[in-house]
């Protein structure tokens, strides 16, 4: 995996004391990673306390929030906070952005949610450049006469756009350098989406494969696949139910798809993961021996695939499911 177009990151979950953040990232770093993300899940810790932790204790690797939605942290927070982040880890950031999950719990439907990530992300680029220039959208807007209060390190911050449609893809592609699919392993996906991606880009004067495609999900490595394969049926489960629905490259039987539908209801995280088979998993986790995994890691690559990104729980502890997965890299 030393191919420079094929790079490796790790991410985590903010649910951890905060002293824990920096030796992770010192132990990924130690491993080969190419970059940290950090999850800004709703209801967990806020990701850029543990991002300036993890920067401060390493030197080389790239590390990057995927992602923050702007309905619950405004572009001028975003900006700032990607700003220091970038400053603390001398110019190795990158910002994810996307629409979120679990935003019914704040009872926020966010409209047209395509445009209002698109301005979102203009009015980042246009904080970061200190314009003094107002910027009008219908989402989201600028006054102008003033901008950020000190110097920026870069203006041209990577952004990384987390979705899967199609939609929100196009009318944010002149601004993005990376597609992130979470919650997918699937290299059939990734080859629709590599096809999908390379034609928008010549459509708009870009070269094609000049924004990269990143594929994260849970990942589950251990000596013993099929222990590893258990676990990861049970983490997926959480998530499985709703992705299924968005990859119109894989057929489930419409009787399977409504028991998942229905015990995910339920929150019967157990009954979701009995109807999990092997084969169906492939499609939405990494799981299972150092082999297994590299083998998956590697058809992804293959399909068009330019990062791969290890989930949590990454194995039965955090310690040795990086050690095994570090030996993906090598």
């Amino acid at each position: 995996m030393t191919n420079d177009e094929r790079r490796i990151s790790i991410a985590f979950q903010t649910n951890k004391a905060i002293s824990m953040y920096g030796a992770l990232a010192e132990k990924a770093e130690q491993y080969g990673f190419d970059a940290v993300t950090v999850y800004n899940d709703l209801l967990y810790q806020p990701a850029w306390l543990p991002l300036l932790e993890m920067a401060r204790a390493t030197k080389q690797i790239r590390v990057g929030v995927a992602a923050v939605n702007p309905f619950t942290c405004h572009p001028m927070n975003i900006a700032g906070n990607i700003a220091l982040l970038d400053e603390a880890s001398n110019g190795r950031a990158y910002l994810g952005i996307a629409r979120g999950a679990w935003l019914d719990f704040l009872n926020i439907e966010p409209p047209r949610s395509a445009h209002a990530l698109r301005e979102a992300i203009e009015c980042v680029k246009h904080l970061l450049a200190r314009s003094r220039k107002p910027y009008r959208g219908k989402f989201f807007s600028l006054a102008g006469g003033d901008t950020l209060r000190w110097n920026v390190l870069r203006a041209d911050i990577p952004i990384l756009l987390g979705t899967w449609g199609e939609q929100t893809i196009r009318a944010c592609l002149q601004h993005i350098t990376e597609v992130k699919l979470g919650g997918t392993t699937n290299p059939a996906l990734v080859k629709r989406t590599r096809e999908f991606l390379d034609n928008e880009l010549r459509v708009i004067g870009r070269e094609p494969s000049s924004v990269g495609i990143v594929v994260g999900a849970v990942s589950v490595v251990d000596e013993d696949g099929d222990a590893a394969r258990a676990l990861a049926k049970r983490e997926a489960a959480l998530y499985l139910p709703v992705v299924m629905d968005l990859d119109k490259t894989i057929e489930i039987a419409g009787e399977t798809r409504n028991e998942l539908r229905e015990w995910a209801r339920r929150n019967d995280i157990e009954n979701v993961a009995r109807l999990i088979s092997d084969e169906m998993l492939k499609n939405f986790a990494f799981a299972g021996t150092v082999e297994d995994v590299a083998e998956q890691t590697c058809a992804l690559f293959e399909a068009g695939a330019s990062r791969v990104e290890f989930g949590t729980p990454h194995g039965f502890s955090e310690e040795e499911g990086m050690r095994l997965l570090g030996r993906v890299i090598g």
